[in-house]
């Protein structure tokens, strides 16, 4: 069965990086865009970045281009995440996803990894 696994979260000052890994087993990796969201208390599902299934396509939430880099190698089947200049704000559960057309239909997601930016 689909399997995804998400991981590299923690506690990072404001400022600072991390990269998420998320890996994927139980279908066709290289057949599926792969998406992540996040979710903070009390807020709504938030779709964060997606890559199309070749690697050519990404898409990114307003508030987070140019800080985070979404990216995949095929052949290990995972899905990246490297974020830079974290901000309070990005403090979430990170889930990947399947998503396919990166249209935020997310038929498939990890436990999640949390995430918390704070000094």
């Amino acid at each position: 069965q689909v399997q995804l696994v998400e991981s590299g979260g923690g506690l990072v000052q404001p400022g600072g990086s991390l990269r998420l890994s998320c890996a994927a087993s139980g279908f066709t990796f290289s057949h599926y865009a792969i998406g992540w969201f996040r979710q903070a208390p009390g807020k709504e599902r938030e779709g964060v970045s997606c890559i199309s299934a070749s690697g050519g396509s990404t898409y990114y939430l307003n508030s987070v281009k140019g800080r985070f880099t979404i990216s995949r190698d095929n052949a290990k089947n995972t899905v990246y995440l490297q974020m830079n200049s974290l901000k309070p704000e990005d403090t979430a559960v990170y889930y990947c996803a399947t998503d396919q057309g990166c249209v935020q239909q997310y038929a498939d997601w990890g436990q999640g990894t949390q995430v918390t930016v704070s000094s």
